[in-house]
């Protein structure tokens, strides 16, 4: 994972600021974080008849892993970076930590048995083509078949939001990372995957979400069907094809 996103947490002073400042309370990450906190726990609770261990890739401070305690028999945190894991072990997520390297071959998953879930958070988004590929290369692998879990992975800058218009609309040209949905779906089906859940969390950009009213307008938006197209950040739940 060489790049320079990967490198600035590295720093301890940067990932402090990560976990205090970018999710302090009642910021729009927090706030998108609780959304997708609700929708996990009820997703384990629905499709997992027991307990499954969780894979929780690029964890950072373990705020995925936050989410499911007490849903998993096990948690199973993996990031290059050993200050993020210290952070995470710091603010009270209970997991055994595992740090992988940036780059080479594709990390060995532990052997801790099924059901599984993987969970891949704020990652895809800010890294190369390759370090995507191997995310979902690891995830392939701590998910041999159909049967051995979900797989849920984070866009946090969907293709074809509405922030995407509205920076098209003022400017003509773009000033931040996107991934389509085409493009989620096609990395995934690459590594032997099949979207079965897409569910969008925020239409609104940041700039926006600190007007009620926007946000009254968002909240009501997000139970329509069909408009997880548009929003900015999409969770996609993916099993391995049959």
């Amino acid at each position: 994972m060489t790049t320079e996103y990967t490198k600035v947490f590295q720093d301890a002073e940067a990932v402090d600021k990560y976990e205090h400042v970018t999710y302090a309370p009642d910021s729009y990450a927090s706030r998108i974080n609780e959304r997708q906190q609700a929708y996990l726990r009820k997703l384990v609770a629905r499709e997992f008849d027991t307990a499954p261990v969780q894979h929780d890739f690029a964890c950072g401070t373990g705020r995925a892993i936050r989410t499911l305690h007490g849903l998993v028999r096990e948690a199973h945190g993996y990031d290059t970076s050993a200050e993020m894991m210290a952070k995470a072990a710091e603010v009270g997520s209970q997991a055994h930590w595992h740090q992988v390297p940036m780059d080479g071959p594709v990390p060995e998953p532990v052997r801790a048995g099924y059901p599984a879930i993987v969970t891949m958070f704020r990652l895809l988004l800010n890294v190369h083509a390759d370090v995507r590929d191997r995310a979902i290369a690891f995830a392939a692998k701590a998910l041999p078949e159909a049967a051995s879990g979900l797989l849920v992975v984070e866009n946090h800058g969907n293709a074809g939001s509405l922030r995407h218009l509205r920076a098209r609309r003022h400017s003509g040209e773009r000033w931040f990372a996107e991934l389509s949905h085409e493009e989620v779906g096609e990395l995934l089906d690459r590594h032997g995957f099949e979207v079965i859940e897409r569910r969008g969390f925020s239409m609104l950009t940041e700039s926006l979400d600190h007007k009620l009213l926007a946000r009254a307008a968002d909240a009501a938006a997000r139970k329509l069907p069909g408009t997880d197209s548009f929003a900015v950040n999409v969770l996609y739940t993916a099993r391995r094809k049959k």
